[in-house]
């Protein structure tokens, strides 16, 4: 397998798609990554933590997260201890939530249902609820350390044979006889291809307009904030579970070896445009304040952390940032050739949810560029498919998308 494969980014969907292709026998796989460090302090795969689930209503889903976590607990080789199994706390009566149990409990996992708040709290001392609030934990779930696992695949991927070139960002698809047959970078480097594959996340609508993608999805901006604990605090809530509410689309971790927690709200996200096309707004584009957040969204926040963990709400944000998603109309990822220009493979899309499938979401694409994917996820997947539905896991928020402005930006300090 000859065929020179030119992946643009080195993200989730970048490294998986690499690893899965070395592994199938290529032999000549590129990574091309913009920035010079890596992973890139403003990429969302480069984060302390991140879910990992089984909880979808869809079923697809569902059995991919039981997979990938088989991959996170079994492949230590490849993972480390990256992946930490604390259990996910499913809260929220929404049909989403009601669906995922059911899936859930289909597969076959451990499964421990709440009726009440104060089973909850029975369960777990430090964890403050509402009476009337109920739900389930999963055993099988937790999360993952997103840029250590990502940095360690990437280790994978070149002990296999793959190149990772960094510090250089693609601002051309060349084309010679009507297909793209290299790579162009702002630094005149041409890297030539047989296949390249796009996998820039939040810059993808950005990053070619000319292939016509931004119909397809937007860059939406996510606050995140984090907190400090000291080691007496994080000894009494080391052991709590991921909590994820579908009713209000909040969640919040454990606390991490350097005792931080970190929360935020799965919602529909802040757009940055910039002629006309949304594009992620960093500390790499913007130093002084890339890791700013809306201060309306900083107080719903600390409200919704408050009514979780009263004690610690009474602290400062330590760290805050802006998580920028690819997202899709119906949350499905994008994965499969340009319509016009099969040279060109789009694996992209994450719609936030992508990351805890990194040991296996690569294989979905190394299917697509097989000519092997089931045709039912070729269609789910595909660039052009027709949107039969809308993402509805992030309604609990009761949040609207809207534009970002940066007038209402706060840092932690505030």
């Amino acid at each position: 397998m000859n065929s020179k494969i030119v992946i643009l980014g080195a993200g989730c969907f970048g490294t998986s798609t690499a690893y899965h292709l070395l592994q199938r026998g290529f032999q000549d796989v590129t990574i091309i990554e913009r920035s010079d460090e890596f992973p890139a302090k403003d990429a969302s795969s480069n984060d302390i933590n991140r879910i990992v689930r089984t909880s979808y209503p869809d079923p697809f889903y569902a059995k991919l997260a039981k997979e990938a976590i088989h991959s996170w607990k079994e492949d230590v080789d490849i993972w480390g201890d990256s992946y930490h199994e604390s259990g996910v706390l499913v809260l929220g009566a929404s049909d989403y939530a009601h669906n995922a149990y059911l899936n859930d409990v289909q597969q076959g996992l451990r499964i421990e249902q709440f009726e009440q708040s104060s089973t909850i709290r029975a369960s777990f001392p430090p964890i403050s609820l509402s009476n009337d609030t109920r739900g389930y934990l999963n055993h099988d779930g937790g999360w993952v350390d997103a840029g250590k696992a990502t940095l360690l695949l990437t280790k994978k991927v070149m002990s296999l044979g793959g190149k990772l070139i960094l510090g250089k960002r693609a601002t051309e698809l060349i084309r010679k006889e009507g297909t793209t047959q290299a790579v162009g970078c702002d630094d005149g480097t041409i890297v030539e291809s047989s296949l390249v594959v796009v996998a820039t996340g939040p810059w993808t609508p950005s990053i070619f307009p000319e292939l016509g993608y931004n119909d397809n999805s937007v860059a939406t901006g996510q606050g995140v904030a984090m907190i400090q604990l000291s080691e007496e605090e994080a000894t009494i809530y080391r052991d709590v579970p991921v909590i994820l509410n579908f009713s209000t689309g909040f969640y919040c971790f454990p606390p991490t070896k350097d005792n931080i927690v970190k929360m935020a709200i799965h919602a529909p996200g802040f757009t940055h445009t910039v002629g006309n096309i949304s594009t992620p707004r960093t500390v790499i584009s913007h130093p002084d304040d890339g890791l700013f957040i809306p201060k309306t969204y900083a107080q719903r926040l600390r409200d919704e952390f408050a009514a979780v963990y009263p004690e610690l709400a009474k602290k400062g944000f330590s760290n805050t940032r802006l998580c920028w998603y690819n997202d899709s109309p119906d949350s499905d990822w994008i994965i499969g050739r340009h319509p016009t220009n099969p040279s060109i493979m789009f694996a992209t899309g994450g719609s936030g949810h992508a990351f805890k499938f990194l040991p296996v979401i690569g294989r979905i694409v190394a299917d697509a560029i097989q000519g092997t994917l089931d045709p039912v996820l070729e269609q789910k997947f595909a660039f052009n498919r027709e949107i039969t539905h809308v993402d509805d896991s992030r309604d609990g928020s009761g949040m609207f998308r809207k534009e970002l402005d940066v007038n209402e930006l706060c840092g932690p300090e505030n």
